[in-house]
């Protein structure tokens, strides 16, 4: 029955002027709830689906199923799947490390040193923000957003600080001193380097 389905899949496909593509699969009763709403927010034809389907391309490129991926702007580490459990010891498969003149594959057990490494870096580095910006002053507020607010509001934070930079192109000698003006040595609507990776440095 799979391989009819697919040959009907095919002859409506050809049929079609929209560009689309029927795409069927048979998925176990008990994962659909979790995989279902996955795939439909990947297929998307929006802002959202485009962002998942990037966020993926290093998974589709990865042979064995990563478990992590840490991403820096020149060096990339990978730490591959499946977990092997064995007496109550969960290990990767391997991992792989890939930066400038160098491509290495590891171990299970250098890539299980590594993701401890990398995850002890970032709580570290995400402690340190909370100190800097003072969080813990904050009440606590519930994890979910409300998109239909908050999105508008952060395009509209965006469009502001472009504007802001196309004005200070347009008057380089404004010397307005704010957030603005952190990048007004780059190519104009440039991010430098610390905005780029979301420094707060203006």
């Amino acid at each position: 029955m799979p391989i009819f389905h697919k040959a009907v899949d095919r002859l409506a496909d050809l049929m079609r002027r929209d560009r689309k593509i029927t795409y069927r699969a048979f998925i176990d009763a008990r994962l659909a709830p979790y995989v279902t709403p996955l795939l439909d927010r990947i297929v998307a034809d929006d802002e959202d689906g485009d962002t998942l389907r990037n966020s993926l391309i290093p998974w589709r490129r990865a042979q064995r199923p990563p478990i992590a991926t840490y991403g820096g702007d020149v060096s990339t580490c990978r730490i591959d799947g499946p977990w092997q459990v064995l007496d109550r010891h969960w290990l990767p498969l391997g991992g792989l490390i890939v930066t400038t003149g160098v491509t290495a594959h590891l171990n299970p057990f250098e890539a299980q040193a590594l993701h401890k490494r990398m995850q002890q870096a970032i709580e570290d580095t995400v402690l340190t923000w909370v100190r800097e910006h003072d969080l813990y002053a904050l009440g606590h507020v519930p994890e979910e957003i409300d998109r239909k607010e908050a999105d508008p509001a952060a395009k509209t934070m965006i469009a502001a600080w472009i504007s802001g930079q196309h004005e200070a192109c347009a008057d380089p000698d404004s010397g307005s001193g704010g957030a603005d003006s952190c990048c007004s040595g780059g190519p104009c609507g440039a991010l430098c380097d610390a905005c780029r990776k979301g420094s707060d440095h203006a």
